[in-house]
């Protein structure tokens, strides 16, 4: 494991920090503000609020269920009180890896009686499926055993004009009338409209394709032949992309028309909206807009945290390339809508690529195909280095038992940039401030990916942009996250189902952003990526609080901002490392 440099030793004495001012991989926090893992807890227990949710014993954070099982069985099992007694003083083994015993809530539980979706579309048509529908069609019933409102504000009735969700929405008192009628706003209704969207949606007649299989991939195929038979032609790339709607009535989507140099060769594709010149007449290969990044700042994709909300958090912070998250190919090309939602592109990421992964060359090369046909991206990531089971055991290039014990290996990113000239490569690893970012351009990359990072603190495409230190006050970070809520809930929805699912993915984030460590609290700058926080009191009381490593604390600033949780709310985030009870 890479040695990391020991800290500077902190004047006026530790006192009983419980932590040595020289440890190794622990973040030079000053001494007047580091204190014991007691007193932490002590600390944000006085202040809070009777009644508040999962509180938290003076004495220390509970046990893990796991753990506390263990214990349990060990003395029905005859062990001595002193044997137990030194298990618990044992230091427990650092958790990695994937949390995939952790309970899961779905959304969908919140709500037991779920109203028709044909009468929050206010449609005048009855519900197709009658009787046998299986959602509530008494609204008076709906509304006896919904939960309150969650806020007096609705975040979708204020951007939009109008909230899809009517009396469905957790904050729907803002938008609903004296007979309980949905309200909407003409002039920013009107306003909105002429607003871009967000794009990349699956379409309906095409999903149907899919799954029925009748989606005809001809460039794919031809390129697959040519691959087992000798060396890869090139293919000219397509100047005209075939966009399927509902008015499509054929049984069998063709998506390929194969274009020379010259115009006018083909059937006629059927388009919509206003005629063009590329309508008429179609541009050569020479004539493509060529992508060009070189310099920018790259967000990585980030599986379950790098989501539309979080990345029009970075954009706002001066990201200058975006990527969705990780997508399977096969899911991809069965339709599935969960795996086309991460395609989705916002207004703002003007630059933008997916992700994709798969094993097999068939599946690589019909998926490249279809998304080229039908969907709004500038590039394609091909994932290599995810370290998950299902990536792992079928395409990857990276150490999996390395993880992230070790630093990134910068020098060996130097000779691979230098040996891909001219082509570029961008650079990625450890980067957490404008000094990482400095010196990784240093090697000679074309430009550099910021992944955890961005996790830590989203704010740091500003620092380098700014060649500065973000003293940021806790105030301005609960602002962020308060943004990021509202970008979820017009994402997600502003039901119960859309509230909760803004609610796991903010704790997830959370679980990232407690390991940030203020910059007026630091002894030396900057921090790093691979140092650990000890246990310290903020300059004020959230500050503090948005340092706790305890599930139980990232829920209550989620209840701050989305209102409380639902009875038997339970968060263990994604991954093992994160779960600091």
């Amino acid at each position: 494991m890479a040695e990391v440099a020991e800290v500077a030793a902190e004047s006026g004495g530790g006192g009983d920090s419980g932590v040595g001012a020289c440890e190794r991989g622990v973040a030079p926090i000053k001494a007047q503000y580091r204190t014991t893992k007691e007193r932490f807890h002590e600390y944000l227990d006085a202040d809070k609020q009777e009644g508040a949710c999962q509180e938290t014993p003076t004495e220390g954070p509970a046990e893990p269920e796991a753990k506390r099982i263990r214990l349990e069985d060990g003395q029905e099992n005859g062990k001595t009180e002193v044997a137990v007694e030194s298990h618990e003083r044992q230091v427990p083994k650092r958790a990695r890896g994937q949390n995939k015993s952790r309970p899961h809530m779905k959304p969908a539980h919140y709500d037991k009686e779920r109203l028709c979706p044909s009468l929050l579309q206010e449609s005048a048509t009855p519900c197709a499926f009658g009787d046998r529908c299986r959602f509530l069609h008494d609204v008076g019933r709906y509304l006896e055993t919904k939960p309150a409102d969650l806020g007096p504000h609705c975040v979708l009735f204020n951007t939009f004009g109008r909230c899809p969700y009517s009396m469905t929405c957790r904050f729907a008192g803002a938008h609903l009338g004296p007979e309980g009628q949905n309200l909407v706003q003409e002039e920013v209704v009107a306003r909105c409209a002429q607003l871009p969207s967000v794009r990349n949606g699956l379409d309906r007649a095409l999903q149907q394709q899919l799954r029925k299989r009748q989606v005809c991939f001809e460039r794919a195929e031809q390129a697959l032949s040519h691959l087992t038979q000798g060396p890869m032609p090139t293919i000219a790339p397509e100047s005209t992309v075939a966009t399927l709607t509902p008015k499509h009535s054929s049984c069998h989507v063709q998506l390929d028309n194969v274009g020379g140099d010259g115009a006018g060769q083909g059937s006629p594709v059927p388009t919509c909206g206003p005629l063009t010149d590329e309508d008429v007449v179609r541009l050569r290969p020479c004539e493509k807009k060529r992508l060009d990044i070189s310099g920018k700042l790259y967000l990585a994709p980030l599986t379950t945290c790098g989501n539309l909300p979080f990345r029009r958090i970075c954009k706002r912070f001066g990201a200058d390339v975006t990527c969705g998250e990780m997508a399977m190919c096969t899911n991809l090309l069965q339709g599935q809508m969960s795996e086309w939602a991460l395609l989705k592109r916002h207004p703002c990421e003007d630059i933008f690529g997916v992700q994709l992964e798969g094993a097999f060359p068939d599946t690589m090369t019909k998926c490249a195909e279809l998304l080229n046909r039908t969907i709004d991206v500038d590039f394609v990531d091909i994932n290599v280095g995810c370290p998950i089971d299902l990536v792992y055991k079928k395409l990857h290039g990276r150490s999996r038992e390395q993880r992230y014990t070790r630093l990134a290996d910068w020098p060996y990113i130097e000779q691979c940039a230098k040996v891909a000239s001219p082509m570029p490569l961008f650079g990625n690893g450890d980067i957490l401030s404008f000094e990482d970012a400095n010196c990784a351009m240093q090697t000679g990359v074309a430009g550099i990916m910021v992944a955890r990072g961005a996790l830590l603190k989203p704010w740091l495409f500003t620092e380098i942009k700014e060649q500065r230190h973000w003293d940021i006050s806790s105030s301005e970070r609960l602002d962020i996250l308060r943004d990021f809520t509202h970008y979820g809930l017009e994402h997600w929805g502003s039901d119960t189902q859309g509230v909760e699912r803004t609610r796991r993915f903010l704790l997830e984030w959370l679980s990232f952003l407690c390991r940030y460590v203020p910059v007026g609290l630091l002894e030396r700058l900057p921090q790093r990526i691979n140092e650990r926080p000890p246990y310290y009191l903020g300059r004020d009381y959230l500050e503090t609080l948005m340092a706790s490593q305890q599930a139980a604390d990232w829920i209550r600033i989620s209840e701050m901002l989305l209102g409380p949780v639902p009875p038997g709310f339970v968060f263990l985030p994604k991954h093992k490392a994160n779960a600091y009870k």
